[in-house]
């Protein structure tokens, strides 16, 4: 108690609980999970983020570790990448992956479901420019389908562009022969995903990272 007492009576945890929706607690466990990460270091790189087991295995797993670089993601209204981020930056990105407060209002709820698929889309528009094309799109589902050992890469481009052919057909709508589709969209994106309850399926094991496992 006397240690999250002291937490609170910072100046800097306490806005950054304002800002993350993170408890003291939490951003307490988090620190120390950068530190161990960083060696100790006060900024992060990607390399750092390499050593985490539970990403090692996940087929996106650089598109993962490219979100916490992406500077959409620090709620800054920035565009780009950095090459290492501060334990504010870290934080902020993981405030994605929180599952929204039972209390919260109708619109607190859309406001944050609305970040997190902003997220989402920002991870697979890789060229930052406001639309996931079918290069984008097809890249990541032969990721995750051909890493499997099930599907070959032909076979999982074929997957991907059939998938894409039936985004446009939700997100458009009828097409004529001559038109082209470009690509999804930040609102064709909400429209695809609009029935999918991603507020409580969006997460990552770092809260509960076995600490020891980070230390090398």
């Amino acid at each position: 108690m006397g240690a999250l007492q002291s937490l609170s009576d910072e100046p800097e945890y306490r806005e950054l609980a304002e800002k993350t929706g993170f408890s003291f607690e939490q951003i307490g466990i988090l620190n120390k999970r950068f530190k161990q990460l960083s060696h100790n270091e006060d900024t992060l790189r990607r390399a750092d983020l390499d050593t985490i087991p539970d990403l090692a295995c996940n087929p996106i797993r650089t598109q993962i570790i490219e979100a916490f670089f992406d500077k959409r993601n620090f709620h800054q209204n920035g565009d780009g990448t950095v090459e290492e981020i501060s334990f504010e930056e870290f934080l902020v990105v993981m405030s994605h992956f929180r599952p929204p407060a039972l209390n919260m209002t109708e619109e607190q709820r859309e406001k944050i479901r609305r970040e997190k698929l902003r997220f989402l889309f920002n991870m697979h528009d890789t060229d930052n420019d406001g639309t996931i094309t079918l290069e984008e799109y097809r890249h990541v589902v032969e990721e995750l389908l051909s890493r499997s050992g099930a599907l070959g890469k032909e076979t999982a481009k074929g997957i991907a562009d059939a998938a894409m052919l039936e985004v446009a057909s939700i997100s458009m709508g009828h097409m004529e022969p001559d038109e082209f589709y470009e690509g999804i969209t930040f609102e064709h994106f909400l429209k695809i995903l609009k029935d999918i309850e991603i507020e409580t399926r969006m997460n990552i094991r770092f809260l509960n990272m076995d600490t020891t496992t980070l230390c090398k």
